[in-house]
């Protein structure tokens, strides 16, 4: 029965997707094609008024079929017309999903880094493509080695990303383990944390860099499933019995914005040390 379920609930969700993305995509173009900002402004609303219908019915169905099986904390204080920088433990696949439908017209629109593989993903690509998501390109240590001309071009993407986001309120979502928790790759990184990779600060780095002048707060979210944390397709047959979501609102020191993460070696190590210490908090929350 609940193979039935995650069925239907997929495909609704790609008949969802298959109704909005042209839209969307329609839309970009135009926003593209016109240098006039007033309108390219108006159409950044709309793109986003498109995608949080996308996501109501997604979240709608998946509620209807399996029931909340959210155990919520933390949502107060929190406003649709502000810019908030969020981070977050990434445990599942549908983390993205969840916390989508989570912070639903309570916050801005969630903008979240992307692999640049991604783009590729069937019409989703495209979609996020049109709603400014940033790319992110990620080098391994022995590539950069072979070619260090190419050291920090991925957090220019960033920066670059981040510039289009200071003219209406947003929300950029930043999964700063850079990957999703596994015990082999926990493992592999010799991590201090129990229940956490380790943080990367780049990505956030640039986000306040750029936008640190309207962005004040930070609301950390820690997501715990149980038993375990699904897969995708569980998450779509509902095989899991709950995820807990503790949410805090944090303000942002003075001292970690509009700073350059690349030349700034101060910043660097300051934004590195405030982000151990939020992931300290985090780890024990998780346990």
């Amino acid at each position: 029965m609940s193979a039935v379920k995650g069925t239907i609930i997929l495909l609704v969700v790609i008949a969802n997707t298959l109704f909005w993305v042209p839209i969307l995509v329609l839309f970009s173009l135009v926003k593209f094609i016109i240098p006039v900002v007033a309108i390219r402004k108006y159409i950044s609303k709309l793109l986003v008024w498109i995608a949080n219908n996308w996501i109501w019915l997604n979240s709608k169905i998946h509620l209807l079929f399996h029931g909340n099986k959210v155990d919520l904390k933390g949502m107060e204080n929190l406003k649709p017309d502000d810019w908030y920088l969020v981070i977050s433990n990434h445990a599942a696949a549908a983390d993205i999903p969840i916390l989508q439908n989570v912070f639903y017209k309570k916050i801005p629109f969630l903008k979240f880094f992307l692999k640049r593989e991604l783009i590729y993903v069937p019409f989703l690509g495209v979609a996020w493509w049109a709603l400014d998501f940033p790319f992110m390109r990620r080098f391994s240590a022995a590539y950069l080695a072979k070619n260090p001309h190419m050291k920090g071009k991925d957090l220019e993407v960033t920066k670059k990303a981040c510039e289009k986001f200071k003219d209406y309120p947003i929300s950029v979502i930043n999964f700063i383990e850079g990957t999703r928790f596994t015990q082999e790759k926990h493992k592999k990184q010799h991590s201090k944390y129990k229940h956490l990779l380790k943080p990367k600060s780049g990505g956030v780095g640039f986000v306040l860099g750029s936008m640190g002048k309207q962005m004040n707060y930070l609301i950390q979210t820690s997501l715990n499933y149980y038993p375990k944390a699904p897969s995708a397709w569980e998450y779509l047959c509902g095989k899991y019995d709950k995820v807990e979501i503790i949410i805090e609102k944090i303000k942002i020191p003075d001292n970690l914005k509009n700073k350059n993460y690349i030349t700034d070696m101060a910043f660097r190590k300051e934004l590195q040390d405030w982000l151990s210490g939020l992931w300290t908090n985090q780890d024990a929350r998780l346990s």
